[in-house]
């Protein structure tokens, strides 16, 4: 499938409010002209409305579609009464009316059209239908990047990343009203890693400061069997300058380049290996949170143990899900630049550590390479930027699209925040 690329100035962006006599919003070209029960005498203008006047247990997700055959819309409304009105847009040509968005579950609604015929005389139809119960609603349990735990401005390799309080069995359904739209374009995919959590990333970065706004369109939308969305979210983010970090176990040395330029060398050590564990991870990773303390412990092993420790550290950015972190470690200064002796984090010295913690946004990558053990795919945030978005199925942003892949990584939570090393 071919890629697409997509990019919107957000001040252009507009709602088409429902069409009344003065709309001159247009159908789009190509649209699907769905099948509509026509009705009227034959001194006025035949409109057709669908659903069916009585319909019951209509899909949320089906638009209504009004048609003047022989004659024009003067205007068309739907209501919805305590579900609120569905709002839609008329053809150019002013003879078919079709809603925008989804209707709510359990609803009854009334569409009121009033059409021209040839000579100019006006007549009403009115129809009504009720949509599919829903038993249950399911909401977005929280939304990465955000003010409280990430800022709104972040790194260029910051993914959005999307929990749901309740499992997703419909994810096409769901997928579809997903939408992202970036003020310079962007190609990306969404893609879930189980039937809770699905995530957008850019193929390569996002563009260093583009200004970026997720829509989740899911009030009504069907997730599973008798449930439907409960309100609609909309995110607004902004990427902040390209900061990226790259460092080398065999050199020894952190590069921070600032908008392709170098602008800090940090001598660090990494993991010393010996066990598995112990090693420092190849990848692109990214940075997940800036701790000015963190309690680090060793890994597997518990009190009183060969080899336990728990250590308060100073100055920390967390890299990975395994207990990865850049951070102050004034007990190894004098073999950094020269010896890896950690137990798998990135150590640098005070001051380096108080600067990089200073000027890391959440979402800046930070690129270690010359280590055995490669980033896993679901150890934190950046694990599938190691192969890029190739194997991930290319979707329209600005429509959304239907779950084509499996995920490849999957969000930090509270549960998985295993801290280790030193």
């Amino acid at each position: 499938m071919g890629r697409s690329t997509y990019g919107c100035g957000l001040l252009a962006m507009a709602l088409l409010a429902a069409c009344s006599a003065g709309c001159s919003a247009s159908e789009p070209a190509g649209a699907p002209k769905e099948g509509v029960a026509m009705a009227g005498g034959a001194q006025s203008a035949p409109v057709g409305v669908s659903p069916a006047d009585k319909a019951a247990n209509v899909p949320t997700d089906r638009p209504v579609v009004v048609a003047a055959n022989g004659g024009t819309l003067k205007s068309v409304k739907v209501d919805g009464g305590k579900a609120g009105p569905l709002k839609g847009v008329l053809s150019a040509d002013r003879t078919r009316w079709r809603s925008l968005g989804t209707a709510k579950p359990s609803a009854s609604y009334t569409v009121t059209a009033v059409s021209l015929d040839a000579t100019g005389k006006e007549s009403r139809t009115t129809s009504a239908f009720s949509t599919a119960k829903g038993t249950k609603t399911f909401d977005i349990e929280r939304i990465t990047p955000n003010k409280d735990d990430t800022g709104l401005t972040v790194g260029v390799g910051m993914p959005v990343m999307i929990a749901f309080d309740q499992p997703i069995a419909d994810r096409v359904a769901v997928e579809r009203n997903l939408t992202v739209r970036s003020s310079k374009p962007v190609e990306g995919a969404w893609h879930w890693f189980d039937d809770q959590h699905v995530d957008f990333r850019p193929k390569k970065y996002w563009p260093a400061r583009t200004k970026v706004r997720v829509e989740a369109k899911l009030a009504g939308v069907r997730g599973g069997p008798g449930m439907y969305g409960k309100r609609d979210v909309r995110l607004d983010f902004r990427i902040g300058r390209q900061q990226i970090t790259k460092g080398s176990v065999n050199e020894h040395v952190l590069v921070v380049r600032r908008d392709g330029k170098k602008v800090r060398t940090m001598p660090m050590s990494a993991g010393q290996g010996g066990q598995w564990k112990y090693h420092t991870t190849s990848g692109i990773h990214l940075a997940m949170s800036r701790e000015p303390v963190t309690i680090m412990t060793s890994p597997g092993i518990g009190p009183g143990s060969p080899g336990y420790y728990r250590l308060t550290v100073y100055n920390t950015v967390r890299i990975s899900n395994s207990g990865e972190y850049v951070h102050s470690a004034p007990w190894s200064v004098g073999s950094q630049g020269h010896a890896n002796v950690s137990h798998g984090c990135v150590n640098v010295s005070p001051a380096n550590a108080i600067w990089f913690l200073k000027n890391t946004l959440i979402g800046d990558p930070i690129i270690i390479t010359g280590s055995p053990r490669k980033l896993e795919p679901t150890n934190g945030w950046g694990g599938a930027l190691a192969g890029g978005l190739e194997a991930v199925a290319q979707v329209e942003l600005a429509q959304g699209g239907p779950h084509r892949h499996a995920a490849l990584r999957a969000p930090l939570r509270a549960r998985e925040r295993r801290r280790h090393s030193e």
